[in-house]
């Protein structure tokens, strides 16, 4: 049976897989920084859904909800953000299925995180005025939010969806395919000059020697003795 072995080169990947890795870790620090910042400013979030809808229906349990949203989908990205570096050091190691899961998770984190800032830009590009009964939701949260979060909150949703783009096509290119492609590693006939193991086709190994000495000569085989002829 043939073993195949993870690319020409198992101890040094070529640049884009070595890149596309560094880049996948990097989208998990920005997660782990996204989760920070969103704990940081729960309280304020909070308090702003609080200050909306108080009065409301939706007052007590609107601002709880919305929260347990936020923590949940952030821990969500920071799993995400977990599992493509461990395939990132996978795919340094030359797993070509982890490649593969690569492609799949990463596409569907572009995807997702690519949405939600069509939608976050959408939405600040829209101007609700409240009417009646309808909060100014949006409007308390700008200002219960401290002034750095939004271009902060921008750079934090961009910079994943680029890396991973980026990674996901250092993955495709050919100098990355030489690297994920199997081959089979060739079997060698014996060397000529040694005996070969009786019932087997491989070499005996020669006898240590000591001082340079030559390898000892293998041992003559017993040949049987002679039978006598019979008496004329």
């Amino acid at each position: 049976m043939s073993e195949f072995a993870p690319g020409p080169d198992r101890a040094r990947p070529p640049g884009t897989v070595r890149i596309s890795s560094y880049l996948l870790y990097a989208v998990a620090v920005v997660e782990v920084i996204s989760l920070i910042v969103t704990l940081a400013t729960l309280s304020s979030f909070r308090q702003a859904l609080s200050d909306a809808y108080a009065g409301t229906e939706l007052e007590g349990s609107a601002d709880t909800a919305a929260v347990a949203v936020a923590v949940v989908v952030g821990i969500i990205a920071l799993v995400i953000g977990i599992g493509l570096v461990v395939l990132g050091f996978l795919n340094l190691r030359g797993k070509n299925a982890s490649r593969i899961v690569t492609w799949v998770v990463g596409g569907l984190f572009v995807l997702c995180c690519g949405l939600s800032a069509v939608g976050n830009a959408a939405g600040g590009a829209v101007n609700f005025e409240s009417s009646g009964d309808v909060p100014d939701v949006q409007g308390k949260i700008d200002a219960a939010m401290p002034g750095w979060y939004d271009p902060v909150n921008v750079v934090l949703l961009v910079v994943p969806i680029l890396c991973v783009l980026v990674a996901l096509i250092l993955l495709a290119l050919p100098a990355s395919n030489e690297w994920f492609k199997p081959r089979a590693a060739n079997w060698e006939p014996p060397t000529p000059g040694y005996p070969v193991m009786p019932g087997t086709s491989y070499p005996t190994p020669p006898f240590p020697t000591q001082g340079g000495e030559p390898p000892l000569p293998p041992a003559p085989t017993a040949e049987p003795p002679e039978t006598p002829a019979p008496p004329r």
